[in-house]
């Protein structure tokens, strides 16, 4: 038994781990996109470091894009075998990869127009909306806690791991020339004590982990702290200097934690009497399908529901789904809060927004997430003078302020607490993903004390033998 590690190795996005079984077996755990990575974006999404006809059984831990933005593309590579996930990654990933090749479509006929002016070669998108539309059939889905034999020799338990909607750990029961192995990997790990969503469930004892590290060398504010400081934007912002506020928020997660706490700072009399704007046809409807998966919401979340039945509403929330009405947000000269996509700015309408009030030092845009160096919210973190928007500098004036205890990912306190169950002196290797290398390096040595033997960080495409 050996795997392949073609993506999240160093680095933060494209997850996508190939497990082989003996010389004719392979499983692909995840099949992520690589987002944010500068020039090399194109070439890492195009070029797969295996082929997707070999591939027997593809699992997915959850449905953010870098974790199964490539599934249409690696169906429409060859792919033919069923895609393993819970019944919520199957709901939210069909939004998900419709968006995204709307993306990549609209990405492709803005960069065609501009070849063509030039009389260069015109170039394909990765994927489009009927390539999406071929991985729906795939899916099979598995609830949490279920042994589900997928052959003699694989059987999958999905045990919830609270980072999004339908998120899970994957953990497999290989058998191998007459030999048992528990290999369980990751995906992301949630927060425990999550505004919204149960905290990680307990997993079997593994002999191999492939573990994310995002946050693996810090810790995170408090998260109750997080609605004063939103407050403390708003009233800024909006109240003092008259100006916008302007979040961009991942639509699956992040979105509903900001609409999440605004409904309870209305529900404490705190919240300013102000237009909130959701402008993202795709949050829209992610938040709309959350609000149909109220088990998967904690105990206090719960107990709120009985006595108000939308923890996502409040007043002067406005959804804004249409492209022209969001062009009309730049006209506004009242202050206002626009929530839009994408997290880290990269793409989608706030990438617009922030286009059009970066310059004015009245506005704010607030950071509420991990952000990849490279892509433009990474940017506006690290430079304060100047940034390309379109390829076009922009000055940077508006205050740029971040919210830190916004997470979806544990820290490394959570992600000892998500490792407590396992005896360490029992698991043979742990390898470390899904991080950047110098955070990784910290938490292999956290790991070490910790009592974990064998900790490996892979390098891109790099094979490792089980």
């Amino acid at each position: 038994m050996k795997i392949t590690f073609h993506g999240a190795a160093r680095s933060v996005t494209g997850s996508k781990h190939l497990l082989q079984i003996n010389p004719d077996k392979k499983i692909l755990l995840d099949c992520g996109m690589f987002q944010g990575m500068g020039k090399d974006t194109v070439s890492l999404n195009s070029e797969w470091g295996f082929d997707p006809k070999e591939i027997d059984y593809v699992i997915i831990s959850h449905a953010h894009i870098d974790h199964v933005g490539l599934l249409p593309k690696l169906v429409k590579d060859g792919y033919k075998g069923k895609i393993y996930c819970t019944p919520a990654t199957a709901s939210l990933a069909k939004l998900l990869l419709i968006d995204s090749a709307h993306i990549q479509e609209a990405d492709i006929r803005y960069v065609n127009k501009n070849r063509a002016k030039e009389n260069r070669e015109l170039v394909e998108a990765l994927y489009t909306e009927d390539d999406a539309l071929s991985v729906f059939p795939l899916f099979e889905t598995i609830p949490y806690n279920e042994h589900f034999k997928i052959d003699e020799s694989v059987e999958l338990l999905y045990t919830d791991c609270g980072h999004i909607l339908g998120s899970a750990a994957v953990n497999l029961r290989i058998k191998e020339d007459g030999k048992v192995h528990h290999l369980t990997f990751s995906g992301d790990i949630g927060r425990y004590n999550d505004m919204i969503l149960r905290s990680p469930a307990t997993f079997p004892q593994a002999d191999y982990i492939i573990m994310e590290s995002t946050y693996g060398d810090r810790l995170h504010d408090v998260a109750t702290m997080a609605s004063d400081k939103l407050l403390e934007h708003i009233k800024t912002t909006c109240l003092e200097r008259k100006g916008k506020l302007v979040i961009p928020a991942f639509s699956l997660g992040r979105t509903q934690e900001i609409l999440f706490m605004l409904n309870r700072l209305e529900i404490e009399n705190r919240l300013p009497k102000l237009d909130y704007y959701v402008d993202s046809p795709l949050s829209i409807k992610i938040t709309d399908l959350i609000k149909k998966y109220p088990d998967y919401f904690n105990k206090d979340v719960q107990k709120l529901l009985k006595v108000d039945e939308d923890v996502f509403s409040f007043q002067g929330l406005k959804y804004v789904d249409k492209v022209e009405d969001s062009i009309k947000l730049n006209d506004l000269s009242e202050p206002c809060v626009i929530i839009s996509a994408s997290g880290m700015a990269e793409a989608g309408r706030v990438k617009h927004h922030i286009a059009n009030n970066i310059a004015n030092p009245r506005n704010t845009i607030l950071m509420t997430g991990y952000c990849e160096p490279l892509s433009l919210g990474g940017r506006l973190k690290h430079n304060k003078g100047e940034v390309k928007i379109f390829g076009k500098p922009f000055p940077v004036r508006a205050e740029i302020a971040e919210i830190t205890s916004l997470s979806a990912h544990g820290d490394y306190h959570d992600m000892f607490q998500w490792l407590a169950c396992q005896d360490p002196t029992l698991v043979s290797k742990l390898f470390i993903v899904h991080g950047e290398y110098e955070v990784q390096l910290a938490f292999k040595d956290r790991l070490l004390k910790k009592g974990f033997n064998d900790v490996e960080i892979p390098q891109i495409h790099e094979t490792i033998g089980l």
